[in-house]
């Protein structure tokens, strides 16, 4: 409630454009003055369900208005790079969702763009602004784990095998990685910085797409003797829990991780203890990242010090990586 006050247009009235807006009312004192949608009818019916001030048929349209301030970027990924470009070009601020492009070479471009354009750019992987998330933050500085050995963390959820889903679309940069895999390759980065090394292995949906990714990273620039296991699926509904551990202590993260959650920190002797359940739960927690963009926006900040813009290139290099190792290829 105490970010500063901003003027969004949300582009695209899908379901995370839904739920980002439900958060900002609920939360927050952000307007949303704006969405824009392919057909005025959608965006019209997305205005009066999420209370949203008017509805624009096209994202030209969208960007241009001047009452909006920045732009929040809810398409599938395949359009993330042309709806973010639109926006920067149009002199706006932008919060991409997650994943933030297809892949690395779309998200330098967007990110050289933003930076040329003097604009505010972020991904918006809600999950780094939480506030368990915050804990393992000040955990690690702070050194609390000892020498950091192992990281696991898993997101997957049982879809069904629909060609026509977005999901399972190459067209619309579908799969498993894109869409789940990457909160634990980003969460890996969060706590390990970039790795030097990828092993992967996968399989792939009767699309082409990748149904399932596992894999092992090493050669961490913040902790080179740490190992990383991470994994995806679309095709089983698994715990989606993540822990990181050191010589001293362990930190867990209950499934889904990377929704708000209270944590455990368990030292080597087995002696635990628990943060409090959050106040803010579920898909709320998208009000954290609007609060903390905003306030980038007002103070003038090209780029969050939680999640620079260079770090997203890293991850999305890595899960370039792990889709090439999958036999994905965009």
């Amino acid at each position: 409630m105490s970010a500063p006050q901003i003027r969004w247009g949300v582009l695209g009235a899908g379901t995370i454009a839904g739920d980002f807006v439900e958060s900002l009312r609920k939360h927050t004192r952000q307007r949303v003055v704006a969405v824009g949608s392919r057909t005025l009818e959608k965006g019209a019916w997305f205005a009066a369900r999420h209370g949203v001030e008017r509805s624009i048929a096209g994202y030209e349209a969208l960007v241009a208005d001047p009452e909006v301030d920045a732009v929040f970027v809810a398409t599938p990924h395949s359009e993330h790079r042309a709806n973010a470009l639109l926006a920067i070009a149009a002199g706006k601020h932008v919060l991409v969702e997650k994943a933030f492009t297809r892949n690395l070479a779309e998200a330098t471009e967007v990110v050289d763009a933003a930076r040329a354009a003097g604009v505010t750019a972020m991904e918006a992987m809600w999950t780094r602004f939480l506030p368990h998330i915050d804990i393992v933050r000040q955990l690690l500085a702070d050194g609390a784990l000892g020498e950091v050995e192992t990281l696991m963390a898993d997101q997957g959820y049982r879809f069904p095998d629909d060609p026509g889903s977005r999901l399972f679309d190459p067209a619309l940069a579908g799969g498993a990685m894109l869409d789940l895999g990457v909160y634990p390759v980003s969460f890996a980065h969060f706590a390990l910085g970039a790795p030097g090394t990828a092993r992967a292995a996968g399989t792939r949906a009767r699309t082409g797409v990748d149904r399932q990714i596992s894999a092992v990273l090493s050669g961490f620039t913040q902790h080179p003797a740490a190992h990383a296991v991470v994994s995806t699926t679309l095709a089983a509904t698994t715990p989606g829990s993540a822990f990181v551990a050191g010589a001293e202590a362990r930190v867990e993260i209950p499934g889904p991780f990377s929704a708000p959650q209270p944590i455990r920190l368990v030292s080597r002797a087995g002696e635990a203890a628990a943060s409090e359940p959050p106040r803010i739960t579920g898909r709320d927690g998208l009000c954290l990242q609007a609060a903390h963009f905003a306030s980038l926006v007002a103070e003038g900040r090209p780029q969050s010090d939680l999640l620079p813009l260079d770090e997203t290139l890293a991850i999305m290099a890595t899960m370039d990586e792990l889709r090439r190792q999958a036999g994905v290829v965009d």
